[in-house]
């Protein structure tokens, strides 16, 4: 969930919103779906990669695989949504979409989508715990091509310097430890988005399943627990108030700052983090009595829009399988810098070649759909209600159990329950 790039991204669907990230919002080619015998078209959520780019080479030659010519437009997510639905409700979809995860169940229940087996792809070797974020009512409409997700950067000085161990983080209590040892030390210990989109539920969902609540239940006690120990973290000035208006992308300049010993972030951040001024670590994200949370799964599937010619499907379930060979999902994986192989194959592939990913490829087996357990285009309501719970309670607008009473009875509300 990269804000300048492309992991979690925006999806607005109608008059739902997941506002993951934003890009550019100008297309990158025609921006039409108008295609020929020999020429397939191609839409993705990613117009920072121009025509020239490694992943546009990466998708013409799995075109050039299949024996035909791919015609790609780039749109930022938002617009992709919604150009995609216009498109179906047209007739004139493209062969291929590449879909932000919680997008998929969107584009299936408007119709518009080929589920896999009618398209003939075999899914089993996608993990299931990825792939279940493409599935809806029993069926799976699309794949994904790599995943990331959130765990706890570090900075080794501060920590160092504090006496805190990272390996010593087991669970809340250990994790509050450390961050006490660190605000002794005089330090910032944590900060982290709470920001009122879907990047603050993005962000609050590992403590929140960590936690053992789910999003069927916004206000069990389980959630308030969850919620409790965000509000206390920025009451005692342990997490900064900045956290409430905080996107992903300025928490992590808060962190480059050297100032904090701890940021909750993503995979996408592994370049930055390699370049920054100190030595930084990662630890999972604690489970409340121990083990790694759950945390949320960011990254892109290819769907495959209804065609009126279904012959189409031959060419096109080539490219697919071009694109998610365990070859395949490395070089995405390696042309994004910080996506994991969604195949237990690719994930193997990719530490062969950065043995440095090891805790990503663990965080991502550990991690979870945000539209999984059937939950589909209920979902942007519901993270909604959870967004605007948790600002309630941070601004001290509420107390956690209340705000989060509320946000029940939001979510309840706008599903029809």
């Amino acid at each position: 969930m990269n804000s300048s790039s492309i992991s979690a991204r925006a999806a607005v669907f109608g008059t739902v919103v997941l506002a993951l990230s934003a890009c550019s919002s100008a297309p990158q080619s025609s921006g039409t779906a108008t295609a020929t015998g020999n020429t397939y078209t191609w839409w993705d959520p990613y117009p920072q990669h121009d025509a020239s780019s490694s992943w546009a080479k990466r998708v013409g030659s799995c075109g050039q695989q299949a024996g035909v010519t791919i015609e790609r437009t780039a749109y930022d997510t938002t617009a992709l949504t919604n150009q995609a639905l216009l498109a179906g409700q047209e007739g004139n979809a493209p062969d291929v979409i590449l879909l932000d995860n919680p997008a998929v169940s969107t584009l299936a229940d408007a119709g518009m989508l080929t589920s896999m087996d009618e398209f003939g792809l075999d899914t089993a070797r996608f993990d299931k715990n990825l792939i279940a974020a493409g599935e809806l009512d029993g069926k799976t409409y699309g794949i994904p091509i790599g995943a990331n997700t959130l765990a706890l950067y570090y900075n080794k000085k501060i920590l160092d310097a504090a006496g805190v161990d990272p390996d010593s983080i087991k669970d809340w209590a250990s994790l509050n430890a450390a961050l006490k040892k660190v605000k002794d030390a005089g330090k910032k210990p944590i900060t982290l988005s709470a920001i009122g989109t879907e990047e603050g539920s993005f962000q609050f969902l590992p403590w929140f399943w960590g936690a053992g609540a789910q999003l069927t239940q916004l206000d069990s006690p389980q959630a308030v627990e969850a919620l409790d120990l965000w509000n206390t973290w920025v009451k005692d000035g342990t997490a900064p108030n900045s956290v409430i208006s905080n996107s992903q992308n300025t928490t992590w300049e808060e962190f480059l700052t050297g100032e904090f010993a701890f940021a909750e972030n993503g995979t996408w951040q592994i370049n930055s983090a390699a370049k920054a001024g100190f030595p930084t670590g990662i630890v999972q994200i604690p489970a409340k009595d121990g083990g790694t949370a759950p945390t949320p799964t960011g990254g892109e599937f290819i769907t495959v829009p209804v065609q009126k010619d279904s012959q189409r499907y031959n060419v096109t379930k080539k490219i697919l399988e071009c694109m998610t060979t365990p070859e395949g999902l490395v070089e995405t994986g390696t042309t994004f810098a910080y996506y994991i192989p969604s195949t237990a194959e690719g994930q193997q592939a990719i530490l062969a070649k950065e043995p440095g990913l090891k805790p990503w490829v663990e965080a991502v087996k550990s991690a979870k759909g945000r539209t999984s357990d059937n939950l589909g285009t209920d979902y942007p309501k519901i993270s909604e209600a959870l967004w605007t719970g948790v600002q309630k309670a941070l601004s001290g607008a509420a107390t956690p159990a209340d705000a989060l009473k509320a946000a029940q009875a939001q979510a309840k509300q706008a599903i029809g329950d």
